[in-house]
């Protein structure tokens, strides 16, 4: 049964949905949270003009309160009862657009208060006065000790009332501003957070992908590593290392029929190179045959060896026509280069026209790790081409190689006096299917597959023209290391 770790495993299809998801249920609440934040302020702001204006009313009422027990005018009193009605109904709005806020206590006791203040002013109304309609106090001293000090309670509780509701607004806004610093930080590790999943499940997988395509156009059929996500990607890295293995497959099939179409090239001159020998065998047997009844043992022996020695010469013809055709597995061994630049002349020297040198200049002693074979096909490609490319006569072909300067490469060149190679096509030719020569005259697959080849070989090659001047090819590739000795060993 898969564990709970894999059930949960998520692709990247469903990691980007989840992430979308999240981010906008995150933004929706946001939203949500914002707009009951800028109701709230929208609220208080009304509830505080309204407090604000019972605060005035209040102070409305003080003042006529004054005003009557200066100078115990009736209208004064009339106003500050019409006043005191006037801040009821402002208490009265007020409690109905703040039913849900947090100012129900202190409204009710501001309305108590007020009331309490009312009924003093109407028991002095009420109260038949003598002197009610000129000037004189008709306040006892006590009314006018509870009138202050209910009047000034009405005034601070106004105030508070006030300051609470400006108090409350600044707390929404300063609790607004902080949701949105969360919201931004949230925002901020959500975007890093989808785009560290693009970034590493997307964008650096189809880099690598990218960069492993060039390296495939190249000739590198080295797979990508296969990480265990159990993702889309997992399966496209998967899928691209089958593809890769099929076509590190079609291009050993490639090079096998390259090879194969370079022996039918070579056949002719083979023939050639085999009718030597045979007519010298052919002549040496009909000498012996005369010369046998006159019993001349020296001449026989001498016929005999002529025989021997071309018989030599043949099967060395034909076992390096097959050597190059067989098939084998790409291996490095420790090769002379020089051996196997003299087997590749050998094979193409019937191909070579009248009034072309070519110039052999590889020292023995140079030691590579090649796979001899296919460095072989490398040299009969190279050659060929240099041939073809010198179309008058006389013309040179010039092969050397010589250690780098940092002791550890060795460089080959092939350098010919032809034509050369046009500037504009010289950085193509190495391209599959790149070719200048005429349609029928080649495939372009020659230098592509001894670049595959070289790059087998952790190698490079580059390629030097000028247009009438030659053209000239360099290969790099590793020296053969001797392994150190282990001193315990010894």
């Amino acid at each position: 049964m898969p564990s709970r770790s894999q059930k949960l495993q998520l692709n990247i299809r469903q990691k980007i949905v989840v992430g979308f998801i999240a981010s906008i249920l995150i933004i929706g609440t946001i939203a949500l949270l914002s707009y009951h934040y800028l109701r709230a302020i929208e609220l208080k702001q009304h509830v505080a003009e309204l407090a604000n204006d019972l605060r005035e009313t209040i102070l409305e009422i003080r003042r006529y309160e004054k005003n009557y027990l200066l100078y115990g005018s009736h209208e004064d009193l009339h106003e500050n009862l019409r006043y005191s009605q006037l801040a009821l109904e402002n208490l009265e709005e007020i409690v109905s657009e703040s039913k849900h806020l947090r100012v129900a206590s202190q409204l009710d006791l501001l309305n108590k208060e007020l009331l309490a203040y009312q009924r003093v002013m109407q028991l002095i109304d009420d109260t038949p006065n003598p002197l009610r309609g000129r000037q004189g106090r008709v306040v006892t001293p006590a009314q006018e000790e509870e009138l202050r000090e209910k009047g000034k309670s009405l005034v601070e509780l106004s105030q508070q009332l006030v300051k609470f509701e400006r108090d409350r607004i600044l707390d929404i806004i300063n609790s607004l501003k902080t949701q949105l610093l969360i919201s931004t930080v949230l925002f901020v590790i959500s975007g890093i957070g989808l785009t560290m999943i693009v970034s590493r499940k997307i964008v650096r997988p189809l880099k690598v992908i990218e960069n492993t395509t060039l390296r495939i156009a190249r000739g590198d059929f080295r797979p990508l590593p296969v990480l265990a996500t159990r993702d889309e990607t997992q399966q496209v890295v998967e899928a691209f290392n089958r593809m890769v293995a099929e076509l590190e497959r079609r291009q050993d099939q490639l090079v096998q029929s390259k090879k194969m179409s370079s022996i039918g090239i070579l056949t002719a001159g083979v023939a050639h190179q085999l009718n030597n020998p045979l007519n010298n065998i052919s002549t040496s047997c009909q000498i012996a045959l005369e010369e046998l009844a006159q019993g001349d043992q020296q001449l026989l022996r001498r016929m005999l060896g002529h025989i021997e020695q071309e018989v030599h010469r043949a099967r060395d013809i034909v076992k390096g026509l097959l050597e190059f055709s067989r098939a084998r597995d790409f291996a490095l061994q420790p090769t002379h280069l020089a051996e196997v630049v003299k087997r590749s002349l050998k094979l193409i020297s019937s191909q070579v026209p009248p009034g072309i040198d070519i110039i052999n200049e590889v020292p023995e002693d140079l030691i590579l790790d090649l796979d001899a074979q296919r460095m072989q096909e490398v040299f009969l490609n190279l050659l060929m081409n240099a041939i073809q490319a010198i179309t008058e006569t006389p013309g040179q072909i010039r092969i050397t190689a010589q250690v780098a300067d940092d002791r550890r490469h060795a460089v080959i060149s092939v350098a010919d006096t032809g034509e050369g190679i046009p500037t504009e096509t010289l950085d193509s030719i190495f391209d599959p299917f790149f070719s200048t020569k005429e349609v029928g005259l080649g495939t372009g697959l020659g230098l592509s597959i001894a670049y595959g080849i070289i790059q087998k070989h952790r190698g490079t090659i580059s390629a030097r023209s000028a247009p009438g001047e030659g053209a000239r090819i360099d290969i790099r590739l590793p020296l053969h290391v001797q392994p150190t000795p282990d001193p315990e060993a010894l």
